[in-house]
């Protein structure tokens, strides 16, 4: 069976990290467990889970301490279980930028909650990247001057209409395929449709 995603269990407490760990699997998640900072760093690095639910303060190697690795090498989200919520824990916990901060005593159906919504946070920071990337690539083309001839042709048009250089006809023929929510392409295509219109007898 295809699990929701996989997720890193950090807890000294083997109470506690037994009582995670069978909550998670429950709910249909694959789940690591370690009772270290150390070994959690290395099952992070062999495992590549989705998501880490670190305790702060352990024996070793902190909750802090693991989450400053994963978020430096390996571009992991993670979420703190603590018992304290003093002023020093909430500024470190903000400034490693945890996607979330449980106080303990913890039960199951707090977190379940918790680590639903970090994963569909990661998705849609996934996809907004995704999206970025995307944009990017259609710019790095323009810029090499690989426009689809759609657009190259909707572009001079611009040019033409609004007495612009080609660099800002682009970036309003962009701006219009965005507000639109449109391709590029599609919104070129818009613009030449409704120059033909006009230009019927």
């Amino acid at each position: 069976m295809q699990g929701k995603g996989k997720i890193l269990v950090v807890d000294d407490d083997r109470l506690v990290l037994a009582t995670l760990t069978h909550g998670l699997a429950q709910a249909g998640y694959e789940v690591i467990d370690a009772d270290n900072g150390d070994d959690a760093i290395l099952l992070a690095r062999e495992h590549k889970p989705d998501l880490a639910l670190l305790d702060i303060r352990m024996e070793g190697k902190s909750g802090f301490d693991v989450a400053a690795y994963l978020r430096e090498y390996c571009q992991m989200p993670f979420m703190f279980l603590s018992a304290f919520s003093d002023d020093e824990t909430m500024r470190q916990v903000k400034e490693l930028g945890a996607v979330a901060y449980l106080v303990k005593p913890l039960d199951i159906r707090q977190i379940v909650p918790a680590v639903e919504a970090a994963f569909a946070n990661a998705a849609m920071s996934a996809s907004r990247r995704t999206e970025a990337a995307a944009g990017r690539a259609e710019e790095r083309a323009v810029a090499r001057d690989e426009l689809p001839a759609v657009a190259a042709m909707a572009v001079g048009v611009l040019m033409h209409r609004y007495s612009l250089a080609r660099g800002p006809a682009l970036e309003r023929l962009q701006r219009m395929a965005q507000t639109e929510g449109v391709a590029l392409a599609e919104q070129a295509e818009r613009i030449l449709q409704a120059v033909e219109l006009l230009s019927m007898p």
